[in-house]
């Protein structure tokens, strides 16, 4: 048996053109949006971070399938503006944070719900339930010079035509530049890192069938089938 040869990043498409951006690291907010923090049964709760590996990573420049997954029978949608950096550092003040968004994305963060619940309710960690095949959907890449800093917009999520999420980024606890620099206290962030934000109230559970529609103002589009 021959040693694992090293591979390249995974990569995204560029929205509009034909480049690619890499994909480095997947980092990922939760409880950002106070009313999914209390919907969680967690009000008042600060920000936490978590990551997904690189393998995670489903692109979805269009309609995209995703695989149920294995050992879940609770698969819930979290429907998150994502950040493609392009440049990175440590202990980054707040006032220099936006220099190191490159572009932005919509994306799914998928969660095995149940796997998640039984971890907490142990006191363990719950990376099983974050990370796993196809569990962080993303779509094409913006790049910001097209839509500046985002401080507002819509999100909404669908469901079989059927509204599950609709919120605004403004809503966020830690905006992006705080967000940002909070996380460069806990590691160097580096160009090709991706950052899920977090997400708003409504998260739910899909199942075999289900097609999925999310939206970001300013930002796009992304379609998904669970398979």
């Amino acid at each position: 048996m021959q040693p694992p040869r090293p591979q390249s990043w995974p990569t995204l498409p560029v929205a509009g053109d034909d480049g690619v951006v890499g994909v480095r690291r997947i980092l990922c907010i939760g409880k950002n949006y106070a009313a999914h923090a209390a919907e969680m049964g967690d009000p008042g709760a600060r920000p936490i971070h978590f990551t997904k590996s690189p393998d995670a990573l489903l692109a979805a420049p269009g309609p995209v399938a995703m695989p149920y997954p294995p050992r879940t029978h609770d698969l819930h949608h979290e429907l998150e503006l994502v950040l493609c950096l392009g440049a990175g550092g440590r202990d980054v003040p707040v006032a220099d944070a936006w220099d190191l968004v490159w572009g932005y994305a919509v994306g799914l963060d998928m969660t095995r719900r149940d796997l998640q619940a039984a971890a907490k309710a142990k006191g363990g960690p719950w990376a099983s339930a974050k990370d796993f095949d196809a569990a962080a959907i993303v779509g094409a890449v913006v790049p910001a010079t097209r839509v500046g800093r985002l401080t507002s917009g819509r999100l909404r999520l669908e469901v079989n035509g059927q509204v599950r999420q609709d919120a605004d980024l403004s809503q966020m606890t830690w905006p992006i530049p705080a967000l940002l620099a909070e996380l460069s206290t806990l590691m160097t962030l580096r160009a090709g890192d991706l950052v899920f934000t977090g997400t708003p109230e409504g998260v739910g559970p899909v199942v075999p069938g289900d097609e999925l529609r999310g939206h970001i103002e300013g930002v796009g589009q992304l379609a998904v089938t669970i398979a």
